[in-house]
């Protein structure tokens, strides 16, 4: 059985992990603001590595754009120096745009055809690369996947890789389910949390809340949204996931979006805190917050929004930790 455990007031920081944009006196600049301007007590810290396609076999996270592992030491580093947990968040991308939800392969091998199995041998030794980094530097939580939709029914997979993980990380295991994924995945009981991407509209809080709890029922497991986010765009309260959409910047969207996301969260205590999306690396300059129509709160009404709730929760807390 577990305990109630302790908020986690978390935010992206430094994605897609763009090599030689994650040193520097900028990009301190940009999480020693996070840290101040949110009252975050956790990070997650979030890289991008490419393989070419949706149906390609092999992972290239040593080459550029990915950021080089010097530049993921520093940005844990830096964190642990401004106090905050950290939870390293490395992830997939296809090159051709294509998102990472949609990578896939025939259910059976087939000769001549690219095969989930040595997709999943590229995508173990991808993961155990930072796993190991995650426990060297003492991060305290580790995401071994994001947004993976149709390799999610590939239950024995993903239970030898977990598997495998924890051979070489001691820390919290989580995977980042995608959103409305929550009750698709069959091997929740292989992670110690479980954490989806909460991009729900603004007018549907409570029914996918009681759609999520159902799944943390059943596995009575520690539950958190590894992202939850809404761009400063007119429309987006209602498709928060659509980072492509066409409107006008809006600081009043943004902010009541997690205005309303926070008063429904809040009502169920299995939810065990965010990691919001997100903050860069590279910060656009506070006087043009106004016009930035992005994800990222910097200089904008919502930013007050996520510092005072965030302060009120983790001031509720016992500790800075998550555990069982």
């Amino acid at each position: 059985m577990t305990t109630k455990a302790a908020y986690i007031g978390g935010m992206t920081w430094g994605w897609t992990g763009i090599r030689g944009t994650w040193t520097g006196e900028k990009a301190d600049r940009s999480m020693e603001l996070m840290a101040e301007r949110l009252s975050v007590n956790w990070t997650a810290i979030a890289l991008g590595a490419l393989q070419d396609h949706a149906h390609s076999t092999e992972i290239k996270f040593r080459e550029a754009p990915t950021v080089t592992d010097e530049e993921v030491l520093s940005a844990i580093h830096k964190a642990k120096e401004l106090g905050l947990n950290v939870c390293l968040k490395p992830v997939v991308n296809c090159a051709d745009g294509t998102w990472r939800a949609h990578i896939n392969f025939f259910d059976l091998d087939v000769p001549c055809e690219p095969k989930w199995s040595d997709w999943f041998a590229s995508y173990t030794t991808f993961i155990l690369h930072y796993a190991r980094m995650a426990e060297e530097t003492g991060c305290e939580m580790f995401c071994v996947g994001c947004e993976m939709v149709q390799t999610d029914r590939r239950e024995t997979e993903w239970r030898e890789l977990i598997a495998e993980v924890r051979k070489v990380y001691s820390g919290i295991v989580t995977y980042n389910c995608d959103k409305y994924q929550e009750g698709q995945i069959k091997w929740w009981d292989a992670v110690d949390v479980i954490s989806s991407s909460g991009y729900y509209p603004i007018d549907a809080w409570e029914e996918q809340l009681n759609r999520i709890e159902k799944v943390v029922s059943e596995y009575d497991k520690p539950f958190f949204f590894m992202e939850a986010g809404c761009p400063s765009r007119e429309g987006s309260q209602y498709i928060p996931n659509d980072w492509g959409l066409a409107g006008a910047p809006s600081e009043e969207v943004q902010r009541q979006f997690y205005e309303t996301m926070f008063s429904h969260t809040d009502k169920r205590d299995w939810v065990g805190g965010f990691m919001l999306w997100d903050w860069p690396a590279r910060l656009y300059e506070e006087a043009d917050a106004s016009a930035n129509d992005d994800y990222c709160m910097y200089g904008k009404q919502a930013e007050q929004t996520v510092r005072q709730y965030y302060a009120a929760k983790i001031a509720e807390s016992s500790d800075g930790g998550l555990g069982e």
